[in-house]
C-alpha cells in the first residue's frame, strides 16, 4: 500500500496517513536524507480515492488524517480539493486532515486558495524552518530566505489554518551557532506559529552536509554546545500570542516542553539545571 520510505510528524501517531505524493518537491536540503531516494511524483486521483477507499474497507472509525508525503501542499489546490471532498465523503467522522507544506508550496498558493482548503476541512500544515539566518538559510540549500519564510507563515495564519514549525539547533554548525539561535527565535517571534518544535541536528551518511563533516568544513556542536544554543533561541522568542513549544523529539539532548510567553522563564531555568547536572556529572566521573 506505502511506498517507502514513509514519514509523518510525531504527533500524527494515531492519524491514518495516505500517501498522494511520492518524496519531496525540493528535495535538495543539505542535511536531509528522507527522500533521497524517491522520484518525487503526484499520484493520480484516481489512485488517491482507491487508497481511500481501500483505508475505509479495513477502519470502522477515522478521526484524524495525515496527506504524505514530504510536501502534500505542491499539489494543485483543485486537486486538493477533490481529495479534501472526498476524504470526507468517505470518511464521514474525520475531524482532523494535517500534511506537510514547503515554504515554496505555501508561497505558491493564494490567500484564497488556503483559505478554501481550510473550509474543506484541512486543519494544520507542518513547515519546515530550520533556521532564521540567511547565511545557514544559503548553506543548507533551503530554497527560501528568512524574509519568505515569515511571509509563509503569515499567510498560512491568515486563512485560519493551524501552523506547525520546526527549527534545528546545531544546524549553523559551531561557527554559526549564536547567530543562528539569535535569529530563529527571532523570526519565531515575527511569525509567530500555534507550534514551535525543535530537533536537533541528525548527521545521515550520503548527504552533502555530512561530507563537509567529513572535509572538516563544518564543526558539529557538542551536547553542552548544543545546550547552550537552545538556551539563546529561547531566550531570543518574544511573543505575546501562545506558541505550544515542545523540545522532546527522539533526537534531543533534553526534553523540553511549555508554552509561551507564559513558560518562557521555566525553560530557560530548565536549561541551566541540565546544563550545571551535566557539568556535574563530567566532574564526578573525572574524580572517578
Amino acid at each position: 500500500m506505502y511506498n517507502y520510505p514513509l514519514y509523518r510528524p510525531p504527533s500524527e501517531g494515531n492519524s491514518l496517513i495516505v500517501q498522494v505524493a511520492l518524496g519531496c518537491s525540493h528535495n535538495k536540503c543539505s542535511f536531509c536524507n528522507m527522500y533521497k531516494s524517491k522520484k518525487f511524483i503526484i499520484k493520480s486521483l484516481e489512485d488517491i480515492k482507491k487508497d481511500i477507499d481501500y483505508f475505509r474497507e479495513r477502519y470502522s472509525y477515522v478521526q484524524k488524517v495525515f496527506l504524505a508525503d514530504g510536501d502534500a501542499l505542491i499539489i494543485q489546490t483543485k486537486d486538493l480539493i477533490e481529495i479534501l471532498r472526498y476524504i470526507k465523503k468517505i470518511f464521514p467522522e474525520c475531524i482532523r486532515v494535517t500534511l506537510y507544506g514547503s515554504p515554496k508550496s505555501i508561497l505558491l498558493k493564494t490567500s484564497q486558495e488556503l483559505e478554501e482548503l481550510k473550509v474543506l476541512g484541512l486543519s494544520m500544515i507542518y513547515m519546515g524552518v530550520e533556521s532564521g539566518d540567511d547565511e545557514v538559510l544559503n548553506e543548507i540549500n533551503k530554497g527560501v530566505n528568512s524574509e519568505e519564510l515569515v511571509k509563509a507563515a503569515r499567510k498560512v495564519k491568515k486563512s485560519g489554518i493551524l501552523l506547525s514549525v520546526t527549527v534545528i539547533a546545531g544546524i549553523g554548525g559551531r561557527e554559526k551557532s549564536k547567530n543562528h539561535a539569535v535569529r530563529t527565535g527571532k523570526i519565531i517571534s515575527s511569525m509567530r506559529p500555534h507550534y514551535l518544535g525543535v530537533l536537533t541536528l541528525m548527521i545521515e551518511e550520503g548527504t552533502s552536509m555530512h561530507n563537509k563533516i567529513i572535509n572538516k568544513e563544518f564543526t558539529l556542536l557538542n551536547d553542552k554546545e548544543i545546550l547552550e544554543e537552545i538556551k539563546i533561541l529561547v531566550e531570543s522568542i518574544n511573543v505575546r500570542e501562545q506558541i505550544v513549544f515542545r523540545c522532546n523529539h527522539a533526537s534531543n539532548y533534553i526534553s523540553l516542553r511549555g508554552n509561551f510567553p507564559r513558560d518562557k522563564e521555566v525553560l530557560l531555568n530548565q536549561i541551566d539545571h541540565y546544563k550545571d547536572t551535566n557539568k556535574l556529572k563530567k566532574e564526578e566521573a573525572r574524580r572517578l
